[in-house]
């Protein structure tokens, strides 16, 4: 029997590994616009009863985090509002929601991991409108799992890696901001998670610890000056030219959006209840860097 997941959204990082990475038996119907707008409340429902899906994973998201400051109502209709249109969909249908959230809902306060339980307090419009989203699905249905992630990189759209990548191109030192700390993870290791937890999802439909919320990053921890050295080091060992990291305070890289000074998740729920865990952060860097620079991206 395949397993049909209805993913929404098209050209994220998260959709585009999770059509990658497909695995035998399952099925990956990514719902588009016009068809499903997230912006659009009426085109979700009949959007994701048309895909017959046994799961539903709402992976698409307004994810511009600084222009949220300026749009906060689009930011809460697309990412508040509609993930409580998918959850309300997928109650009707008798089937699991898989939400994508972040550590962004977090104030990044606290000087160690965070954990499932611990107080959100979101210090950004986008934070706002994912904690309102996790809280809409919530409501809707019992039968969900929310999927905290963090510093989603990938060989698709648009990421810190290919950023980095691309002003190597015409410099020898880069200022990159050394008092954030969280965990670099690769969205095709998400991918890999989401399918994990769609299968237990639906192979235990009574299992009710298999539900709520649970924080999916990866192994280990960096600043992000860390991971600019560690992508530069990647390219150089492919043949590239060295790049000096400079390493600046978040005070002296200002952006409209307040960044959490500490996003590491601590992930040992889900290795507990879903069995499964993320790699090294490092060791997924080090391939999709590869990668890129091996595709001439």
């Amino acid at each position: 029997m395949t397993l049909r997941i209805a993913v929404t959204g098209w050209t994220g990082q998260v959709v585009q590994a999770m059509l990658e990475r497909v695995p035998v038996g399952v099925e990956v119907i990514a719902l588009r616009r016009p068809e499903l707008d997230l912006a659009d409340h009426p085109t979700i429902a009949p959007a994701l009863r048309a895909a017959r899906p046994d799961v539903i994973v709402n992976a698409a998201a307004y994810t511009a985090v600084d222009q949220a400051e300026s749009e906060p109502d689009l930011a809460m209709r697309v990412n508040g509002g509609a993930a409580g249109e998918a959850a309300r969909a997928a109650a009707l249908l008798g089937v699991p929601m898989i939400q994508l959230s972040t550590d962004y809902v977090f104030d990044g306060k606290l000087d160690r991991p965070y954990r499932e339980d611990d107080a959100t307090g979101p210090i950004s419009a986008y934070g706002a409108s994912k904690l309102a989203g996790e809280r809409a699905v919530a409501a809707a249905t019992a039968n969900h799992a929310i999927l905290r992630t963090a510093w989603i990189y990938s060989p698709f759209g648009k990421n810190f890696v290919k950023t980095m990548l691309r002003l190597a191109e015409t410099r020898d030192e880069i200022g990159v901001v050394a008092d954030q700390r969280g965990c670099p993870t690769s969205a095709l290791d998400i991918a890999d998670a989401v399918f994990a937890v769609a299968h237990n999802l639906v192979s235990q439909p009574q299992d009710v610890a298999l539900r709520g919320v649970f924080h999916m990053s990866a192994a280990g921890e960096a600043v992000w000056a860390d991971v600019a050295e560690a992508i530069f080091a990647e390219r150089e060992r492919l043949g590239g030219p060295p790049v000096l990291v400079k390493r600046i305070s978040t005070a002296d890289y200002p952006t409209p959006a307040q960044r959490p000074a500490n996003s590491r998740l601590d992930c040992s729920k889900l290795a507990q209840i879903h069995c499964f865990s993320l790699p090294w952060w490092r060791s997924s860097l080090g391939s999709c860097v590869e990668r890129l620079v091996k595709d001439g991206w």
